[in-house]
């Protein structure tokens, strides 16, 4: 077992015109993640010039869902209509394997 045994892989896609937004909610989020115990890496993407994602990993299911109950995923749902096409997809995954610094 390590620190990264579950995680969560959402894809959120901008509304057009609001890539730049996204891009600066997803920066601003990293002190967020930061102050969550059992979040153990926290990583915003960019996948095209609209597609944007969040990949996070935690030690077990009571860390995702710590998270899932924070201060991101509040942010996120408070944000969603303004800022993206269409509802975050997220999915729950788990960790076959990591290496973690």
């Amino acid at each position: 077992m390590t620190d990264a045994n579950v995680a969560l892989l959402v894809r959120l896609q901008a509304q057009s015109g609001k890539e730049s937004d996204v891009e600066e909610f997803l920066r601003s989020a990293l002190p967020m993640a930061e102050e969550e115990p059992d979040t153990t890496t926290w990583f915003a993407l960019r996948m095209d010039d609209s597609t944007f994602g969040i990949f996070d990993t935690f030690p077990d299911e009571s860390g995702r869902e710590a998270h899932l109950s924070g201060e991101i995923a509040a942010a996120l749902e408070e944000n969603a209509d303004e800022l993206f096409a269409e509802p975050p997809k997220i999915e729950e995954v788990d960790v076959l394997e990591a290496k973690l610094p």
